[in-house]
């Protein structure tokens, strides 16, 4: 039974071990995606391998999207539906007919920076005996907002300590 507070429920919140770590390393590197266009790719295997690659231990994954029309999201990896449903939902949010004044590059443009503000540019996430500790089902994801494939540049930097 969770315990109540003026007749509220009180959410119990438990904190493990803490681990120290000595941060001894900074390693970055760059990937280059080509998109089919608008839609998720999965590059959760991407990240895993350049941790892998450089030997990494505990510390923190981050990435970074260097462009304004696209996104990294953290989502489920499990049923494509998920992907879907947020792509119609991310359409209805920001959709091409909405009167943008800022039109020079095509209908899809102005929508593609508005997705690219809610759903952000950046990650981070922690990385424990060289792995990332993502959910069971979640995957990292470029998400292309434009319809055109693009290639889409990404800085990947681990900053830890190596296994």
């Amino acid at each position: 039974m969770q315990p109540t507070q003026k007749g509220r429920t009180v959410t119990e919140i438990r904190q493990g071990e803490p681990r120290e770590t000595t941060v001894t390393r900074r390693v970055s590197a760059e990937l280059a995606i080509d998109t089919p266009g608008r839609g998720f790719t999965d590059i959760t295997r991407a990240v895993a391998r350049f941790l892998a690659d450089i030997g990494a231990g505990d510390g923190e994954v981050s990435l970074f999207c260097r462009h304004t029309s696209a996104s990294l999201t953290i989502q489920e990896n499990a049923d494509p539906d998920v992907r879907i449903d947020l792509l119609a939902a991310l359409d209805r949010l920001a959709p091409e007919d909405a009167g943008w004044v800022h039109d020079l590059e095509g209908p899809d443009d102005m929508p593609a920076h508005v997705k690219a503000v809610i759903t952000g540019v950046n990650l981070t996430i922690p990385v424990v005996a060289g792995r990332m500790r993502l959910g069971t089902w979640q995957g990292i994801y470029l998400v292309e907002h434009r319809a055109r494939p693009h290639r889409r540049e990404l800085t990947v930097a681990f900053v830890g300590d190596g296994n």
